[in-house]
């Protein structure tokens, strides 16, 4: 199969970005049977670059449909970057949608890099053979690049096959990446199916994918529980102000009370509560409410009591320095013999100046404080700004955008017998950190956020697939509270088993477990990514060596003799 127009080649680099798209979420949960696209949305892209070898400059028009195809991708699916400059930054409309089309045009970039590649395989051996055999383990190490260059590994293709629990089970010795070359090597058979228009591929081809499909079918039995935790989900509006300051009519006192009180008294209730009604699964599907039986005091027969509670990240007032804030978790833990958990602004004084992080901090169960995880990795142009003179709209995002300073160490703390490791937000999408917390103890994972910065758009969801995935990785429970949702707990293999909807205040008790044992993938990290890059690497060097044969034949004979 050729495609000889330039035309031709760009359009099937479009098709494949929206096709590859369908595999993740849109608007809301990713229905599991759009995950079937993501086995062959990328052919039309394979076919495009294994035309380009027709004509002049064909490296350069690999990389340019390459790069086509990834400024799409990540337009259509990082589209919320616009909403949340718009809505929550101020920006007029155009500079909105510009910083959107700047992000992607930067991020489009490792695409037109495989695109260069694949074309210089093709072009060097003169067979499709070589860029085919190339693509799986080349789109794997671009996204470990990507992971580590410019820091930014959100969706990657792997992430579109969470629900499929047979195929994720290579995640904790390959991490995401080994889901990711099966996906590309699925495709990769598509491809050569069309370009050899051979009925034995297209055969193989289709049954792989239904074997593969299937997976989803495969539901593991259920991770034991053990403990019981609080997650509070405070659904503060990041559009309206927070800081409690003054006062309010309560007309059920006939006085005014003190705005901090009411609300963080209204926390420390929910709070209490050990017996609450979930969903058993995700949000806006199909799964079922439940109601359980619960005690006159409020406790759910299995839980008389928490093991910890768990307040998320949001734009509230608490500040850990805040004897106020103080005494109330040595309240609310003496009320319930709970540990607690609980995201706010933390501050340090260094070198005569203040340090502010966006922190967790660590309630033992007597209301001492037992120490803080300050995140270490930070929102770009939210909680800090690089290159701020160029970016001084981005001190607008949020209450403390641009005056935050990182962390810098993954510490995890014991409660109730057990250790606890703690990441925040944007930090759920970088597997290869989040690892290092159970490498130093981790027997279970609480994930903070605050994802109302995304609205209801494609993001939250797609910021829950990613901790998910980490759970499967690491064989965790990861226990994920945020404040706008989605709220919930997540097993070892990924799969939900309680939450809360979204846009609610509320509370959720989740029944979780621990678990001491480390995978491959946490104790060794991105080996299948490098060493799929190392593989890569040799294809090239194949690929130059001919090419050297092909244009300076002198050459080679000179560097014989010289051997």
């Amino acid at each position: 199969m050729r495609i000889k127009t330039t035309q031709g080649r760009l359009g099937l680099a479009v098709l494949s970005a929206v096709l590859l798209n369908l595999c993740f979420p849109v608007a809301g949960p990713l229905p599991v049977w759009r995950t079937v696209f993501a086995w062959f949305g990328a052919v039309p892209l394979l076919v495009a670059l294994l035309s380009s070898d027709e004509g002049d400059r064909p490296l350069w028009r690999g990389f340019f449909t390459g790069w086509v195809f990834g400024v799409v991708s990540y337009a259509i699916n990082c589209y919320w970057i616009y909403q949340t400059m718009f809505l929550y930054g101020g920006l007029p409309t155009p500079i909105a949608a510009g910083i959107l089309l700047l992000f992607s045009l930067i991020m489009g970039l490792y695409y037109g890099l495989f695109g260069w590649l694949i074309s210089f395989s093709r072009h060097a051996t003169g067979d499709v053979r070589a860029p085919l055999l190339l693509a799986p383990c080349l789109w794997t190490a671009i996204d470990l690049l990507g992971a580590h260059l410019i820091r930014v590994p959100w969706d990657q293709l792997g992430y579109s096959q969470i629900d499929n629990a047979a195929l994720t089970t290579i995640a904790p010795w390959t991490g995401t990446y080994g889901i990711t070359f099966v996906v590309l090597a699925l495709n990769a058979l598509f491809a050569a199916a069309l370009v050899w228009r051979s009925r034995f591929w297209w055969i193989g081809a289709v049954a792989v994918t239904l074997l593969l499909q299937a997976g989803v079918l495969w539901h593991p039995a259920a991770s034991p529980t053990s403990a019981t935790a609080v997650l509070l989900q405070e659904n503060l509006s990041v559009q309206q102000d927070n800081s409690w300051a003054g006062t309010q009519w309560d007309p059920r006192t006939g006085k005014y009370v003190d705005l901090w009180n009411v609300n963080t008294n209204r926390f420390v209730e929910w709070s209490e509560r050990t017996c609450t009604p979930y969903i058993a699964g995700m949000p806006e599907t199909n799964a079922p409410l439940v109601t359980p039986e619960c005690s006159a005091a409020g406790a759910s027969p299995e839980a008389a009591h928490a093991s910890v509670i768990v307040w998320p990240e949001a734009e509230s007032p608490l500040t850990e320095g805040d004897p106020r804030f103080r005494a109330l978790m040595q309240r609310m833990t003496a009320a319930t013999g709970a540990a607690a958990i609980v995201g706010n602004l933390a501050a340090d004084m260094r070198g005569g100046h203040i340090d502010f992080y966006n922190a967790a901090s660590v309630f033992t169960s007597d209301g001492a404080l037992l120490g803080r995880y300050a995140k270490i990795h930070l929102v770009p142009w939210g909680e800090y700004v690089p290159f701020a003179n160029v970016f001084s709209f981005a001190h607008k995002l949020t209450r403390n955008a641009g005056r935050l300073t990182h962390g810098w160490r993954r510490v995890v703390f014991r409660l109730h017998g057990h250790h606890y490791g703690i990441f925040i937000c944007y930090e759920s999408i970088f597997a290869s950190e989040i690892r290092q917390f159970v490498v130093n103890g981790a027997e279970v994972l609480v994930n903070i956020s605050d994802d109302g910065w995304y609205g209801d758009t494609s993001a939250p969801w797609q910021h829950l697939n990613m901790a998910r995935m980490r759970a499967v990785e690491n064989r965790r429970w990861v226990l994920r509270d945020t404040d706008t949702g989605v709220t919930a707990a997540i097993d070892p293999y990924g799969r939900i088993t309680q939450s809360v909807p979204r846009h609610e205040f509320t509370s959720l008790a989740v029944r979780y477990g621990f678990n001491d044992d480390l995978t491959f993938y946490t104790r060794f990290g991105d080996v299948f990514a490098l060493l799929c890059g190392i593989l890569s690497l040799a294809v090239l060097a194949r690929a130059v060596r001919l090419t050297i044969d092909r244009y300076w034949p002198y050459g080679r004979k000179r560097l014989r003799r010289v051997e």
